[in-house]
């Protein structure tokens, strides 16, 4: 597919998209604060880009898997945005009814593969749903989302192996925030170039700067190309940083609010909103209104949540089995 402009329209939905996230996350920090949210909670604050860059890239069809810091990737790939805030409520209708919760979202109407609570554990599906476009025949890409912490499982590098092993086209993608929980990548490796760990399978690789946008798009896009042409996976070690703890129970005691505000100097939502201010593109009424106008979506997506009850009871034995009636199931 074609490279395409970084036009006005971009950047107007990169701010919007990217202001939307980051409020949908305050505002279930402030709902988990008020235990309405329950379990665990990953924010994803300031690495927006990440996944604006990526969408960009992405053609119908193409799919997308990551660990639990999952909120807004499905609501960036045309989920409800209210199921999702139901759904980290525990409500029936939420994305899995309730069932799943903050760590699980999950579509395969929008081709979102999930949310994965264990480390790494999302590496090799996500091989296997490239696996699968590629035995039928499809154009399509998948790309395979973890942090810096899960490089050091053995599926990691069993998979990126076998990837290459039967050129399937999928993009491993690294979103290096600096932490796995509250280690630095220093402490757990002898080297911190992370993206250089696709060299040992001559995998194509690279660090791709993950603050801005527009450098995700254009390491998403050539990535992407590559696969679809059939030249096989590409592994991209994204660099960005996480302004929030590694969940809501994180007390950061390994870094210093310096480094946090240092980081933020170069906030995502930021950069998009001087571009449309330098070229003319928009002006500060029209971005306030636009703030305006996500938060009255986020406000309408936590009264949606709050007025939809629990799940009842019985369904605790419900979407187990695609089986209905499987006879090793008992209320």
């Amino acid at each position: 597919m074609p490279k395409k402009k970084l036009t006005k329209e971009v950047y107007l939905k990169w701010y919007e998209d990217m202001l939307f996230w980051r409020k949908f996350e305050d505002m279930t920090a402030a709902l988990y604060i008020q235990q309405k949210i329950r379990g665990f909670l990953h924010l994803y604050n300031g690495q927006e880009a990440v996944l604006a860059g990526a969408l960009l890239a992405m053609e119908p069809g193409d799919k997308m898997i990551t660990a639990y810091r999952n909120h807004v990737q499905p609501i960036g790939l045309g989920v409800d945005p209210r199921r999702v805030m139901a759904e980290l409520m525990g409500k029936v209708d939420g994305t899995s009814r309730g069932k799943g919760g903050s760590m699980h979202i999950f579509s395969k109407e929008h081709h979102f593969y999930g949310g994965h609570g264990i480390v790494g554990g999302q590496i090799p599906l996500g091989a296997g749903l490239a696996f699968a476009d590629k035995y039928q025949g499809s154009n399509n890409v998948t790309l395979t989302y973890m942090g810096d912490g899960a490089v050091r499982q053995g599926s990691f590098h069993e998979t990126m192996n076998m990837a290459m092993l039967w050129n399937l086209p999928v993009v491993f993608i690294v979103e290096n925030n600096g932490y796995a929980m509250g280690t630095s990548t220093q402490r757990t490796s002898n080297h911190t170039d992370i993206w250089k760990l696709g060299l040992g399978y001559e995998m194509p690789c690279a660090a791709v700067e993950g603050m801005d946008p527009a450098k995700v798009y254009d390491a998403m896009h050539e990535a992407m190309e590559r696969a679809r042409k059939g030249g096989g996976p590409t592994f991209l070690e994204i660099r960005t940083y996480r302004y929030k703890g590694h969940s809501m129970s994180d007390a950061q005691l390994y870094r210093t609010k310096v480094e946090v505000a240092e980081y933020q100097k170069q906030d995502p939502i930021s950069l998009s909103k001087e571009v449309l201010l330098s070229k003319k593109w928009a002006s500060m009424d029209e971005l306030e209104a636009i703030e305006v106008r996500v938060k009255a979506r986020v406000e309408e997506c936590v009264k949606f949540a709050e007025n939809s009850p629990f799940p009842e009871a019985h369904e605790l034995w419900e979407h187990i089995y695609v089986q209905e009636d499987y006879p090793f199931i008992k209320e």
